[in-house]
């Protein structure tokens, strides 16, 4: 045990030391300030512009960004489409719910890649899907930024395709050139060689970006089990360094760009108290038998569906970090945890992507609950609630409740869909707990783009149809909650502090976020968990 959480220890320790040096480059990137990729990058980046007749120096405020990014989305969703219906073998329902998963960065996957997907399709379709989905979450924090960073009252908040253009060129293709070369050398397959016994493909530059971006799709049916996805251990702890590099790394960037490290640190240090927590209900309940096995006279932690090049420790701490983030990639079975620990997934999923998130996304909805505490800290102390010199009004409330509960209702609606019509019946497998567990997971998992599963709920066209639609809806209305949010603030005067102002980079005000995204980012959907996953384990051993 002490060498296992040694091991996590190290993993949250190297994270943790990433977030300056990343956060830091990413700033001096989006601030239009010279890093060291400049001199080769800067080159494109004006070719770029000049070629989609872009002005970067041109400002829009929060609705031409957003028609910017629904525009670009939508271009990308039919050019997807389009593609995969000419170069893979999925029917229309399934090619509807696999373009709608990559465009909304969910990358959930009815059907085994190898099988359905030729190379084509999975590296001119989803392979670039990875990339500009994964840019597009990060393009809405930064209007969100420069919405609370803006001093001038103007109500611009950047330029869409500037943002889009710089994540590609400056974050997601560096780190995804160097990191595919690094799984190359340990393994992990690329070719474009024709497969004879074994599928092979072009593997390791989708795998990266597939962690890098927190999309999750695997170019395999197993995902990140697969020996040619993650062959050892120490592929595992990159792959998993990955996942978290960015979304984490981005605290610090956000304290860079309002002019306050201690923001991003106190974000940051919300993020990674949940963080830790749920890794290590997750390990400790994996260090146990199931039930089954102590029946069995088996005794030891559970293996059963992990693979065995990977300890327990490392299962769990990926179990965590996939569905935390909006990432999705699994390294083992996820119908094969205990009881107790099959509802951390479900439990980190269901705090709406605050704990790191999906790049971009987890960041920004996380400030959606820092505004919401603010309020309700201002209303405790029966001040008008500020944040950064900005007052934070009822218009303001109003998105960013919308932003912050809009997913839980998507899930809550959705899954009573499943389960309550005819039409839902045929993709439960299961009865009773489990089958409602496996029909709520499904649609939290996309309703939150995450893209994970457990066994059980089939595909069929309603789930295709449903799930594309809960994909759709959580990824893209509250992008536009937050853009609007971030318009509101970027009209705003800051005024100056006063001695009644509260603070928010102190451990007080950490402590007030931890309980508004407990109490009101959890709360909705604790009678939907009590139904299943809570039942599960109150009904059979914890462990």
């Amino acid at each position: 045990m002490a060498l296992d959480l040694v091991q996590i220890a190290v993993f949250c320790a190297i994270v943790t030391a990433t977030v300056p040096l990343l956060g830091g480059y990413m700033a001096r990137v989006y601030r239009d300030e010279r890093v060291f990729l400049t001199p080769v990058v800067g080159p494109l980046e004006r070719l770029t512009y000049r070629l989609i007749r872009v002005d970067p120096g041109k400002g829009q405020d929060w609705r031409a960004y957003a028609r910017s990014l629904v525009a670009f989305s939508g271009v990308s969703w039919l050019a997807l489409y389009v593609l995969l219906r000419l170069a893979s073998d999925g029917g229309w329902d399934l090619t509807f719910n696999t373009t709608t998963s990559f465009v909304t960065n969910t990358n959930w996957q009815y059907y085994a890649g190898e099988a359905v997907m030729t190379d084509v399709a999975q590296m001119t379709g989803l392979a670039v899907q990875n990339f500009v989905s994964a840019a597009v979450g990060i393009t809405v924090l930064l209007g969100l930024i420069r919405g609370i960073a803006s001093r001038h009252g103007d109500g611009t908040i950047g330029n869409f395709w500037q943002d889009l253009t710089r994540t590609l060129l400056y974050v997601l293709l560096p780190l995804s050139v160097v990191g595919a070369l690094f799984l190359v050398s340990q393994g992990v397959v690329q070719t474009l060689g024709e497969a004879k016994d074994l599928a092979v493909g072009p593997v390791a530059s989708q795998e990266v970006i597939k962690e890098l971006g927190t999309n999750g799709g695997g170019f395999f049916n197993v995902n990140s089990s697969h020996p040619f996805e993650n062959p050892n251990a120490l592929t595992n702890l990159f792959e998993l360094w990955l996942i978290l590099c960015i979304p984490a790394a981005l605290t610090y960037t956000y304290g860079r760009m309002v002019g306050s490290r201690r923001q991003g640190w106190a974000i940051f240090s919300a993020m990674g108290v949940l963080y830790v927590g749920l890794v290590l209900v997750a390990y400790f309940a994996e260090r146990h038998g199931t039930s089954a096995q102590e029946l069995a006279g088996l005794t030891g932690a559970n293996m059963e569906g992990k693979e065995q090049r990977f300890s327990t420790a490392m299962t769990a701490l990926w179990t965590v970090t996939t569905t935390v983030t909006s990432c999705g990639a699994v390294n083992g079975a996820m119908e094969s945890l205990t009881a107790l620990g099959g509802s951390v997934p479900t439990f980190g999923m269901g705090l709406s992507e605050v704990v790191f998130g999906g790049v971009g996304s987890g960041l920004y909805v996380m400030l959606l609950f820092v505004i919401l505490a603010v309020f309700l800290g201002g209303l405790m102390v029966g001040r008008t609630p500020e944040y950064l010199g900005k007052k934070i009004e009822a218009r303001d409330v109003r998105l960013t409740a919308i932003g912050a509960l809009w997913t839980a209702l998507i899930v809550l609606v959705f899954a009573a869909l499943a389960v309550g019509t005819k039409y839902g019946g045929p993709s439960i497998y299961a009865s009773g707990p489990q089958g409602f567990s496996e029909s709520l997971y499904a649609y939290l998992s996309q309703a939150n783009n995450n893209g994970s599963a457990v066994a059980g709920y089939t595909g069929t066209t309603f789930a295709d149809l449903a799930g594309g639609g809960a994909m759709l809806l959580g990824r893209f209305v509250p992008m536009l909650a937050v853009l609007a949010v971030a318009g509101s603030l970027a009209r705003k005067r800051v005024a100056p502090a006063g001695l009644g102002t509260m603070r928010t980079d102190t451990p007080t005000f950490v402590v007030l976020l931890l309980g508004t995204v407990l109490l009101v980012g959890l709360l909705t959907l604790v009678p939907a968990l009590l139904l299943g996953p809570i039942v599960q384990s109150l009904t059979t051993s914890l462990f």
